[in-house]
């Protein structure tokens, strides 16, 4: 997900430095003062917080940060050409679960070796992490070995214009049939009747569509559509919880010809028919500015757009809820990444990274990244959320507007409700596959039968490919 836009941001980067610290005797965290170690991240609100606020880790440690910010495509294909070249440019990676991690893990290093260094500073307690998140952001394949620390955790989630629901909802309801606001077993058929009954009367509300999807030809329509998938119970592989969790090398037969995965695609093929026609052109970004310019009543959206929302001009007239249940379950589509160290680097800027990944990850660096103007983002540990100040912030009115949308995040986080894409090595090609064969649906040019057809024939397509060259490396 890559909530601060598409440009990329160029802070340094590869190359000399004048950083003149030296070691000092004793003190773990300066013995590789005079270090400059290059960061390449995603455009991500965290990233950006730590930009802005690197004068605490520099002091602490002597190292000079030099950070990187692509949009993910681009900065995927810079990792691929930093692992293949055998430089270790980039000694500190925003490790990507799908596209970095799962095909390239065997060039990040473990940091379980620098946890059990007894020179080394060791991390705060991995069990202070959000319970799901050190497998889904961290692993690949088991947990004997763990190739990043949670950094960032963007979640997909119904947003709503609370203001419309309060004052027509007894309208709404007396003509639907049902409570339209969000309710623990509300269905995407509820979804579907509420947006058409919006749209029927966008002269009364002033809001001209229900609802609109991020249904670009991009990632976006993957993460889009997968909840409906998962909620009317298909799955990409036999053990999607597994295969997204911990990841697999070998993930069996796509599942996307069951009757269950064609029913969701059909319910995601009606929904957009609906829905604010600038749905196919817009990735995240455009769905969420589309939404704070009143174009809509209703989005599923990534979490982290709330710090947006509550600036713009529906500041306060928004409500935040899990998403809409299909006949299976409410399956929230989880974006969260870590943070890894360079395994082709050299041992020694290893090492100093591994102080980075740590001080990035920690508590204090964590509340520090809520509270930035220019950043933000989610705490990956349970101990940020306990804080006084942190549970406060999730009521109106709150000086950490990422925190108003917590309720129903972690509603959204519990092990039933959670969406977790595959962790392949293949997930490159399936993702596009995916999006590919998706847009063609909504573009009218094939039926729910031939995409997921297409998709599921894509897909052991690109798993045999990477086999091939797995085992040519």
């Amino acid at each position: 997900m890559a909530g601060a836009g598409s440009a990329a941001l160029w802070l340094g980067g590869c190359g000399g430095s004048s950083n003149t610290a030296k070691p000092v005797p004793g003190d773990e965290w300066k013995q590789f003062a005079g270090t400059t170690l290059n960061f390449i991240s995603e455009n991500t609100a965290p990233t950006s917080a730590i930009a802005a606020k690197l004068d605490p880790f520099t002091k602490l440690t002597g190292i000079e940060i030099k950070i990187t910010q692509l949009e993910l495509a681009a900065m995927v294909q810079k990792v691929a050409l930093d692992f293949a070249s055998g430089e270790g440019a980039y000694q500190i990676v925003y490790a990507d679960p799908y596209q970095v991690m799962a095909p390239y893990n065997q060039a990040l290093a473990d940091l379980t070796e620098f946890q059990q260094d007894p020179n080394l500073p060791h991390a705060e307690p991995f069990d202070d992490f959000v319970s799901f998140q050190l497998d889904a952001s961290g692993r690949f394949g088991d947990r004997e070995k763990l190739f990043a620390l949670p950094y960032d955790a963007p979640t997909m989630i119904w947003m709503y214009r609370k203001d419309l629901f309060e004052k027509y909802g007894e309208q709404m309801k007396q003509d639907l049939g049902f409570d339209p606001n969000p309710r623990d077993d509300s269905t995407w058929d509820d979804f579907y009747k509420t947006s058409e009954w919006l749209k029927k009367n966008a002269d009364k509300t002033g809001v001209p569509y229900g609802h609109g999807h991020m249904a670009k030809q991009h990632d976006s329509l993957m993460n889009d559509f997968s909840n409906l998938l998962w909620a009317y119970g298909g799955q990409y592989f036999e053990d999607d919880a597994k295969v997204g969790s911990l990841g697999s090398a070998e993930p069996g037969e796509p599942q996307l010809t069951s009757d269950e995965a064609l029913a969701g695609a059909d319910m995601y093929r009606k929904l957009v028919s609906i829905a604010h026609p600038a749905s196919l052109g817009w990735d995240w970004t455009g769905l969420a500015e589309g939404f704070m310019a009143g174009g809509m009543a209703m989005a599923p959206l990534w979490h982290e757009f709330a710090s947006g929302i509550e600036v713009s001009d529906i500041k306060g007239k928004v409500g935040y809820a899990r998403l809409p249940r299909g006949p299976k379950r409410s399956a929230n589509m989880f974006g969260g990444t870590g943070i890894g160290v360079n395994g082709v680097a050299p041992k020694r800027e290893q090492k100093a990274a591994w102080l980075f990944v740590l001080w990035a990850t920690q508590k204090d660096t964590q509340l520090a990244n809520l509270k930035s103007k220019v950043g933000g983002g989610t705490p990956t540990r349970d101990s940020v959320y306990a804080l006084p100040e942190v549970e406060k912030a999730r009521k109106p009115p709150s000086k950490l507007p990422n925190m108003l949308p917590m309720d129903a995040v972690f509603e959204a986080w519990k092990p039933e409700n959670v969406g977790l894409r595959p962790k392949i090595a293949a997930w490159n090609e399936c993702d596009t596959t995916i999006f590919t064969q998706l847009s063609k649906m909504l573009a009218g040019q094939q039926g729910p039968e031939k995409c997921m057809s297409n998709t599921k024939e894509g897909f052991e397509k690109a798993i045999e490919n990477a086999k091939k060259s797995l085992r040519r490396a």
